[in-house]
């Protein structure tokens, strides 16, 4: 099991994830992407995911330990290093609007900058729920407005659709791991969702996601969506609802890393299916 290990622990699962979703926008919307967007997509997410771990553990490891804090990581520096040529690569032979390589370049940037260990910025870890919205705006962001490829003043109202369901979907996956995470983020003193809110708040948070996800689906006709993508939709929410009750008991790393990230996939699979 080894081989799992290393793919889930070194994000590589998490950006084929990142690929369903993208493919999971072009079959409700009806679009032909490139490969190459899918491998920029893919290596981003790559490179996003590892820079994020590598800063989050320099972060908080003591200067004298810096040196074999980076010998530890050099499996995940070279999968940085490799990734960030992928995605160099991808942009060369599909190249994207600028505004949208600089955005998510940007929000990747806002969310690991928590992290950097600069007495300046430590007041925004106090910031508990921007840092889990904007974890699950940038997911909607790289997965619906990269694969449209449009100006945000062309958008229609079916983009926005698919763009709020899908920020509301990654929303709940992002609770669901920040409330695994609260104990060791007020040690730390970094803040979520999950440790500035009592668990009855977040119950009701939780709540409130299903059922918009779960009614607005019912819209699908207006958006043109399928009957069949629709009931896709829904066994999908469903299914993300039992995931976050499972959730609140004790886990492990497996259930996390490959049943929790794996709704994105399992959501995605399921509406190919439903789309054929």
């Amino acid at each position: 099991m080894k081989w799992l290990h290393f793919i889930l622990s070194h994000s590589i699962f998490i950006a084929f994830c990142a690929v369903a979703m993208a493919f999971q926008t072009s079959l409700l919307l009806n679009l032909s992407l490139s490969i190459y967007l899918y491998g920029f997509i893919f290596f981003a997410t790559l490179c996003s995911y590892n820079f994020y771990w590598i800063i989050s553990k320099a972060s908080f490891t003591q200067s004298n330990a810096f040196y074999l804090l980076l010998k530890k990581q050099i499996t995940g520096l070279l999968i940085l290093f490799l990734s960030a040529i992928g995605l160099i690569f991808c942009l060369i032979k599909k190249p994207l609007p600028i505004e949208l390589i600089f955005t998510s370049v940007l929000l990747t940037c806002l969310y690991a900058l928590p992290l950097l260990p600069l007495p300046a910025f430590y007041f925004i870890r106090r910031a508990g729920f921007l840092k889990t919205v904007l974890l699950a705006f940038t997911w909607a962001y790289v997965t619906v407005f990269i694969p449209l490829q449009k100006t945000y003043l062309v958008l229609t109202g079916a983009d926005y659709f698919i763009f709020t369901r899908r920020f509301l979907f990654m929303l709940m996956l992002c609770i669901i791991f920040d409330n695994r995470d609260k104990a060791v983020d007020k040690i730390r003193g970094l803040h979520s969702l999950a440790t500035d809110l009592k668990p009855a708040h977040l119950k009701i948070i939780i709540g409130l996601i299903f059922i918009i996800l779960f009614g607005t689906n019912f819209l699908y006709s207006y958006y043109g969506i399928t009957f069949y993508q629709s009931i896709a939709l829904h066994i999908s929410t469903v299914t993300l609802l039992a995931v976050y009750f499972f959730s609140t008991k004790k886990q492990g790393y497996l259930f996390y890393y490959f049943f929790v990230d794996g709704m994105m996939l399992f959501s995605a699979l399921a509406t190919y299916i439903a789309s054929i």
